[in-house]
């Protein structure tokens, strides 16, 4: 299954059916009267999260959805049937936003919400409404009301507990296909990771959730290389893990440039919590480790894990790391009161 995280669509509600000019006309009764029925309402245009899904795919093929209009009233007082409701079923993380692209409509985060983006129009009166002592014989009805017609974005970013970061090759797909069932492509060449993966970890009897991206290169955030347009996917996670490539030549220079995309992303992204490791020791000595986990704690001013991917040594070590890191992190976000509200059907 292809992976897409941003669709625009187009969605209408439906107008509501006419109101009815009607009377009764019937042998043996002198006084018939006014007898025309309301219109039916129109259908709604519903967003509703579900389970299974974890792109925007289906939005590709499919980008209009219009509900049904109501139908009309008729005589003998019968009312038009309603429209029937347009169901945009979208996964877990979605964000809805106006055709701007930047105003977010709702934020949806939770499995089973359910958000109505277009209100289908009322139904007309028919003539039996407007009957009265003054007027017994009204010969007008109304009009249904018109249904809402907009554009929307759906954009994703995918839920989880901990975030992959670095420059393409530093070994974000290995670490993830070593620990993980996920099976993102591996090759010796940049760019190979496309679009985002999942993975499910465990630990110590705690699973956890991370998410690899594509790899950040310098002048990203002006759309360099895949740019930052994958970046949204690890602004929900608790932590971040920074990988760094201990056979580049410059570690530090490599920690200082992704560093400086994530600011120039803006937000709070770069402020985020991070475990920051130094990646591929197999194919260093252990004078070299030295020398390397030194340069590298001095560009990030902190202390770093050394791991290998490939041999899985300190791997171990670097996923406690970041469980710990998580429960810190998720239990601070509960005491300020940074959880969303429970939601309510």
């Amino acid at each position: 299954m292809k992976f897409l995280d941003l669709a625009k669509v187009y969605i209408r509600s439906g107008s509501g059916g006419g109101g009815c000019i009607s009377f009764r006309r019937e042998k043996f009764i002198e006084y018939g009267g006014p007898d025309g029925g309301d219109g039916g309402r129109g259908g709604d245009v519903w967003v509703e999260v579900v389970d299974g899904l974890n792109t925007l795919i289906d939005f590709r093929y499919q980008q209009h959805f219009f509900a049904n209009n109501g139908q009309s009233g008729m005589g003998s007082q019968r009312t038009g049937k309603d429209g029937d409701d347009v169901i945009l079923r979208v996964p877990v993380g979605t964000e809805i936003l106006e055709e701007d692209g930047e105003t977010v409509i709702a934020d949806l985060t939770e499995l089973g919400q359910r958000l109505r983006i277009a209100k289908g129009g009322n139904g007309g009166f028919g003539n039996l409404h407007f009957k009265s002592s003054t007027n017994q014989a009204p010969r007008r009805a109304n009009s249904g009301q018109e249904g809402v017609e907009r554009t929307i974005w759906l954009r994703l970013k995918l839920i989880a507990d901990a975030g992959l970061l670095g420059l393409p090759n530093a070994g974000k797909s290995t670490f993830l296909a070593a620990t993980s069932n996920a099976r993102p492509k591996i090759a010796d060449y940049p760019f190979t990771t496309l679009h985002p993966n999942l993975g499910v970890v465990g630990v110590d009897g705690a699973e956890f959730v991370i998410a690899d991206i594509p790899g950040l290169i310098e002048g990203a955030h002006e759309g360099v290389g895949l740019g930052v347009r994958f970046l949204g996917h690890v602004e929900r996670c608790a932590v971040l893990l920074h990988l760094i490539d201990g056979t580049s030549g410059d570690p530090g220079g490599d920690y200082k440039t992704i560093i400086g995309e994530l600011e120039a992303y803006g937000g709070e992204l770069a402020n985020k919590a991070r475990v920051t490791v130094l990646n591929k020791i197999d194919a260093l000595d252990a004078e070299e480790r030295e020398f390397l986990k030194d340069e590298v704690e001095a560009a990030t001013g902190t202390s770093i894990m050394l791991m290998s991917g490939v041999t899985g040594e300190g791997v171990t070590d670097v996923l406690r790391a970041l469980r710990a890191k998580i429960i810190e992190m998720r239990a601070a976000e509960a005491a300020l009161g940074m959880e969303a509200e429970p939601w309510q059907p």
